[in-house]
Protein backbone atom coordinates (compact mmCIF):
# COMPACT_ATOMS: atom_id res chain seq x y z
CA UNK A 1 0.00 0.00 0.00
CA UNK A 2 2.83 2.33 0.87
CA UNK A 3 4.52 1.71 -2.50
CA UNK A 4 1.26 2.48 -4.28
CA UNK A 5 0.85 5.77 -2.42
CA UNK A 6 4.41 6.79 -3.28
CA UNK A 7 3.87 5.93 -6.94
CA UNK A 8 0.61 7.89 -7.11
CA UNK A 9 2.09 10.93 -5.41
CA UNK A 10 5.16 10.80 -7.70
CA UNK A 11 2.99 10.74 -10.81
CA UNK A 12 0.86 13.60 -9.46
CA UNK A 13 3.93 15.70 -8.66
CA UNK A 14 5.45 15.07 -12.09
CA UNK A 15 2.19 15.97 -13.82
CA UNK A 16 1.92 19.19 -11.82
CA UNK A 17 5.48 20.20 -12.62
CA UNK A 18 5.11 19.47 -16.31
CA UNK A 19 1.83 21.31 -16.46
CA UNK A 20 3.31 24.45 -14.84
CA UNK A 21 6.46 24.33 -16.98
CA UNK A 22 4.46 23.82 -20.16
CA UNK A 23 2.17 26.75 -19.37
CA UNK A 24 5.12 29.01 -18.53
CA UNK A 25 6.88 28.07 -21.75
CA UNK A 26 3.78 28.73 -23.84
CA UNK A 27 3.14 32.13 -22.23
CA UNK A 28 6.65 33.49 -22.57
CA UNK A 29 7.73 35.27 -25.75
CA UNK A 30 11.30 34.91 -26.93
CA UNK A 31 13.54 37.91 -26.38
CA UNK A 32 14.68 39.65 -29.56
CA UNK A 33 18.15 38.62 -30.63
CA UNK A 34 21.09 41.02 -30.63
CA UNK A 35 21.16 41.13 -34.44
CA UNK A 36 17.51 42.17 -34.57
CA UNK A 37 18.24 45.10 -32.26
CA UNK A 38 21.34 46.31 -34.13
CA UNK A 39 20.06 46.20 -37.69
CA UNK A 40 19.82 43.89 -40.62
CA UNK A 41 22.82 41.76 -39.72
CA UNK A 42 24.53 42.59 -43.00
CA UNK A 43 27.88 43.47 -41.44
CA UNK A 44 27.54 47.21 -42.04
CA UNK A 45 29.28 48.20 -38.80
CA UNK A 46 32.25 45.94 -39.47
CA UNK A 47 32.57 47.18 -43.05
CA UNK A 48 32.31 50.82 -41.99
CA UNK A 49 35.05 50.22 -39.45
CA UNK A 50 37.35 48.69 -42.10
CA UNK A 51 36.78 51.28 -44.87
CA UNK A 52 40.01 53.26 -44.21
CA UNK A 53 42.17 50.11 -44.28
CA UNK A 54 40.48 48.85 -47.45
CA UNK A 55 40.98 52.24 -49.13
CA UNK A 56 44.70 52.16 -48.33
CA UNK A 57 45.08 48.60 -49.59
CA UNK A 58 43.32 49.33 -52.90
CA UNK A 59 45.32 52.54 -53.35
CA UNK A 60 48.63 50.71 -52.76
CA UNK A 61 47.68 47.92 -55.19
CA UNK A 62 46.76 50.43 -57.91
CA UNK A 63 49.99 52.37 -57.39
CA UNK A 64 51.97 49.15 -57.70
CA UNK A 65 50.14 47.97 -60.84
CA UNK A 66 50.39 51.37 -62.52
CA UNK A 67 54.03 51.88 -61.53
CA UNK A 68 57.01 52.28 -63.82
CA UNK A 69 59.02 49.41 -65.27
CA UNK A 70 61.39 49.43 -62.30
CA UNK A 71 58.59 48.75 -59.79
CA UNK A 72 58.03 45.13 -58.79
CA UNK A 73 54.49 44.01 -59.51
CA UNK A 74 53.82 46.69 -62.12
CA UNK A 75 52.20 46.01 -65.48
CA UNK A 76 55.07 47.86 -67.20
CA UNK A 77 57.69 45.60 -65.61
CA UNK A 78 55.85 42.47 -66.65
CA UNK A 79 55.48 43.81 -70.20
CA UNK A 80 59.25 44.24 -70.32
CA UNK A 81 59.77 40.67 -69.11
CA UNK A 82 57.43 39.36 -71.84
CA UNK A 83 59.37 41.30 -74.48
CA UNK A 84 62.71 39.97 -73.20
CA UNK A 85 61.43 36.39 -73.18
CA UNK A 86 60.16 36.72 -76.75
CA UNK A 87 63.46 38.29 -77.88
CA UNK A 88 65.40 35.44 -76.29
CA UNK A 89 63.21 32.87 -78.05
CA UNK A 90 61.75 31.49 -74.83
CA UNK A 91 58.27 30.88 -76.22
CA UNK A 92 56.88 28.92 -73.26
CA UNK A 93 58.13 31.51 -70.78
CA UNK A 94 56.74 34.33 -72.92
CA UNK A 95 53.33 32.60 -73.09
CA UNK A 96 53.25 32.06 -69.33
CA UNK A 97 54.22 35.67 -68.63
CA UNK A 98 51.77 36.94 -71.25
CA UNK A 99 48.89 35.17 -69.51
CA UNK A 100 50.07 36.59 -66.23
CA UNK A 101 50.21 40.04 -67.84
CA UNK A 102 46.65 39.70 -69.14
CA UNK A 103 45.44 38.88 -65.63
CA UNK A 104 47.40 41.72 -64.07
CA UNK A 105 45.98 44.20 -66.60
CA UNK A 106 42.46 43.02 -65.77
CA UNK A 107 43.03 43.84 -62.10
CA UNK A 108 43.35 47.58 -62.78
CA UNK A 109 39.73 48.25 -63.85
CA UNK A 110 38.44 45.88 -61.17
CA UNK A 111 40.32 47.73 -58.43
CA UNK A 112 39.26 51.10 -59.85
CA UNK A 113 35.62 49.99 -59.69
CA UNK A 114 36.08 48.76 -56.11
CA UNK A 115 37.60 52.12 -55.24
CA UNK A 116 34.50 53.90 -56.58
CA UNK A 117 32.17 51.50 -54.78
CA UNK A 118 34.09 51.91 -51.54
CA UNK A 119 33.79 55.70 -51.80
CA UNK A 120 30.00 55.25 -51.92
CA UNK A 121 30.16 52.92 -48.92
CA UNK A 122 32.20 55.51 -46.99
CA UNK A 123 29.58 58.15 -47.75
CA UNK A 124 26.81 55.79 -46.59
CA UNK A 125 28.71 55.06 -43.38
CA UNK A 126 29.06 58.78 -42.60
CA UNK A 127 25.35 59.38 -43.08
CA UNK A 128 24.27 56.27 -41.13
CA UNK A 129 26.49 56.66 -38.05
CA UNK A 130 28.94 53.96 -39.19
CA UNK A 131 26.18 51.41 -39.73
CA UNK A 132 24.77 51.70 -36.20
CA UNK A 133 21.30 52.75 -37.38
CA UNK A 134 19.13 50.59 -39.57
Amino acid sequence: MRTRNIAVSSVAAATALLGVAGTAAADSTPAPSASAKSGAGDGAQALCKRVPKIEKRIHRALQRLQGKAGRRGSVARLEKRVEKAKAAGHTEIANFLDHKLTHRKSLVPTLQQRQKDLAKVATWCRTHHNGASS
